[in-house]
């Protein structure tokens, strides 16, 4: 999920561990243990040229179950060691330290685990991605309340009974929430698999998403063998049925999968892309799994990149994020999904 949260999620677990030792501080040692993970995003560019190897490297296995037992031992026998000094030598062990960071590393991809973008938790055992995509990469609803329980607890002396009380109403809150999107995500599927009846699409497999920053409106996306189809249903929807549909074609057929690049490119998105040739000879790679926007010009807005040729290999520009045209801006799509949350 995105960087708040972990940083909230990874807070949370240095209290568990430390907090009657250490006070706030846990929650700072535990935040910081939240982004090591991500530190992938930045190592990512550092070691690779090619930006398709450089994006591929993220959720990789610095966000798996083996990386997290190996740094938080290695993590925590440094800050032990750095922090075993002075006034505080005696006041923590080097065990205190390895489950802080056992706790706020290994939480960060088991979070991510319940998006949509998918974490390899099993390297280097398997390259599997588990992705539950039950909930958003950003979800306020989930996040909002246990940063609130997190602050009050801080003003709370280290010992204070209350400040466990508010540690298990922020988590306790977190947990219940999560576990309202999970049985959200059956209820959609169960709704998106009698819209594609209704629609009569034979189908070879499908997905469901939770749009940004909510659990309320979903996309659906079905696979055919040469194209996409792709709905939208709100929980205030009047009926219980998908619409908005609109269809996607393939064109794998542009760059097919031989080139290893590409490969790896679709299996990054589980398959869910379409290709478009540019005037100029680049590509434009479409990550289908996300929701699309129709901003009423003829011109969806999805998540995209621009493929172009580099020697031997395949290279791509960064992440653009949505892909809008010059009179479309970032306000005019949150107004688009926020008019389309509120139901038809």
């Amino acid at each position: 999920m995105d960087s708040l949260t972990q940083i909230v999620l990874g807070a949370a677990c240095g209290e568990a561990a430390m907090g009657k030792k250490i006070g706030n501080k846990a929650l700072l040692f535990g935040a910081i243990g939240g982004t090591i993970p991500d530190l992938d995003v930045f190592l990512g560019n550092l070691f690779y040229s090619n930006k398709i190897d450089a994006m591929l490297f993220h959720r990789g296995f610095m966000h798996s179950m083996l990386f997290a037992i190996l740094a938080a031992f290695l993590v925590g026998f440094l800050v032990f060691k750095l922090y075993d000094k002075g006034k505080r030598k005696g006041t923590t062990t080097r065990k205190d330290w390895t489950w802080l960071f056992f706790l706020s590393i290994f939480t960060h991809p088991l979070l991510d685990c319940f998006t949509g973008y998918g974490t390899q938790l099993f390297l280097p055992f398997s390259d599997y991605r588990v992705a539950f995509s039950n909930i958003s990469v950003a979800d306020p609803a989930y996040t909002l309340p246990f940063l609130i329980c997190l602050i009050v607890l801080m003003f709370y002396k280290r010992r204070s009974p209350k400040r466990k009380l508010w540690l298990k109403l922020g988590v306790g809150i977190s947990s219940v929430y999560m576990l309202f999107t999970i049985g959200n995500k059956f209820y959609i599927n169960s709704v998106f698999e009698k819209s594609l009846a209704v629609q009569g699409i034979d189908y070879q497999r499908y997905n469901t998403e939770a749009s940004i920053l909510n659990n309320i409106l979903w996309y659906g996306i079905a696979e055919t063998e040469t194209d996409f189809h792709v709905a939208f249903y709100s929980l205030f929807d009047t009926k219980d049925v998908f619409t908005d549909w609109k269809t996607i074609p393939k064109n794998h057929e542009l760059l097919p999968k031989t080139n290893s690049d590409l490969a790896c490119l679709a299996w990054f998105s589980n398959n869910y892309y379409m290709i478009e040739k540019n005037e100029d000879g680049t590509f434009t790679y479409s990550d289908l799994r996300y929701p699309s926007v129709n901003t009423g010009d003829g011109k969806p807005v999805v998540f995209s990149f621009k493929i172009f040729k580099d020697g031997d290999r395949l290279n791509m520009k960064p992440f653009q994020g949505p892909r809008f045209d010059e009179d479309t801006s970032l306000s005019d799509v949150f107004g688009i999904f926020w008019k389309r949350i509120k139901g038809k």
